[in-house]
């Protein structure tokens, strides 16, 4: 791992910087509050290959890593343009199904997943199997050459601009308590899929739904990777997961950090500009500080998995997650508390940040369930759970 990004790494962030600065958070506020899409910069961002940075060459993506697409992710949030269906289509599914997908299914999904014209959610968490995948109950059994799938998901991200799903499911014969994972590629208009929107309170262009799986015949292609295939199927996109969740989390804690200078510069109630009282430019300079180090650490977690090794790149992606969380919240937190009465305003444009900020430390792992992993792998402390 080098400390200074490669020439094709800079001009990726300098090109990413400037499309998302083009639309600006501007453009996904009054999106959001309209209840609509980022359509055109979605599609704007996969023509130019941002999406599908990470993916195969030869199924028209990028051929580079996760290092890039993390990359990609942190630019867009850092410039108010936060897209989550970054983390899900081309992060997760994209992964998946490159690693473990037919010729057929790669050739079927993946360019579009990496230029955009096709978005894929992903779908694994239930009413009662949060945290614990091995609670999963959404069920999958043969029926001839065919597949039957029953169960339903919930806060599962962008179903409405989706083409397909990847369903995380369970063979209907697997009765104990180890979970033997089928992931199923399911398009939005399959009979027997439907979904209701959840009401969240975040600002966001994109949505959380609940999803019904009401016997749902799926063709014997729609299984990705083996029918027996072990758990490290379903988890080969978990680590990409977490690492987008640190980007996401990093640019936003940029972005808070950037709108509290630019006003904290200028704002004068005395003498001086009030950034220049320690009361307010130690608690951004701490700020600051812990965004840089939580980069580090997302760094090095992309760069061990890119590198292929899982083990040590679950470690540094659970940890960048973790600290990203834990440095975006107080950084917007201490943006909001800057700008004073401002800091609340659709004005200055922060406010909004303050409950999106939150689900860094709540998903897709809640910090509490990484401080469980580190615990029990990193320290060999005893399984509390």
């Amino acid at each position: 791992m080098s400390f200074t990004e490669t020439d094709e790494q800079q001009e990726l962030r300098k090109a990413v910087a400037a499309m998302a600065a083009s639309y600006g958070p501007e453009y996904y506020l009054e999106k959001a509050r309209a209840g609509e899409h980022t359509t055109e910069l979605w599609s704007e961002a996969g023509k130019l290959g941002f999406i599908g940075v990470n993916l195969p060459e030869e199924y028209g993506g990028g051929g580079a890593g996760m290092y890039e697409l993390s990359l990609v992710m942190e630019e867009m949030s850092a410039h108010g343009c936060a897209l989550l269906m970054m983390v899900v289509s081309p992060a997760i599914n994209g992964t998946i199904i490159g690693k473990f997908g037919t010729d057929q299914q790669k050739q079927r999904w993946i360019p579009g997943i990496a230029d955009g014209s096709i978005t894929m959610a992903f779908a694994i968490t239930e009413p009662d199997a949060g945290s614990n995948s091995h609670k999963i109950t959404t069920t999958a059994r043969r029926d001839g050459d065919d597949w039957i799938l029953s169960g339903q998901k919930v806060y599962i991200s962008g179903v409405d601009q989706a083409q397909a799903i990847l369903v995380v499911s369970r063979m209907a014969e697997a009765k104990t308590g180890n979970l033997k994972p089928a992931l199923f590629v399911v398009p939005t208009d399959t009979p027997g899929v439907s979904w209701t929107k959840i009401d969240m309170e975040i600002v966001s262009p994109e949505n959380q739904f609940q999803l019904f799986f009401d016997e749902v015949r799926l063709p014997a292609d729609a299984l990705v990777g083996a029918e027996d295939a072990a758990i490290a199927q379903l988890f080969a996109g978990l680590n990409p997961e977490r690492i987008m969740g640190a980007a996401s989390a990093v640019g936003m804690g940029r972005f808070a950090i950037n709108k509290a200078t630019d006003y904290v510069k200028t704002r004068q109630v005395w003498k001086t500009p009030i950034g220049a009282h320690q009361g307010i430019s130690h608690p951004l300079a701490q700020n600051y500080i812990e965004i840089e180090l939580a980069r580090l650490m997302m760094q090095k977690a992309a760069t061990l998995y890119d590198d292929g090794d899982d083990f040590g790149a679950a470690e540094a992606a659970n940890m960048a997650k973790y600290a990203a969380g834990e440095a975006s919240v107080r950084a917007v937190d201490q943006a909001v508390q800057s700008l004073g009465g401002n800091g609340l305003t659709k004005e200055y444009g922060i406010a909004s940040v303050l409950t999106a900020s939150r689900l860094a430390r709540i998903a897709p792992v809640s910090r509490e369930m990484i401080l469980n992993f580190i615990a029990q792998t990193s320290l060999g402390l005893p399984r509390s759970y």
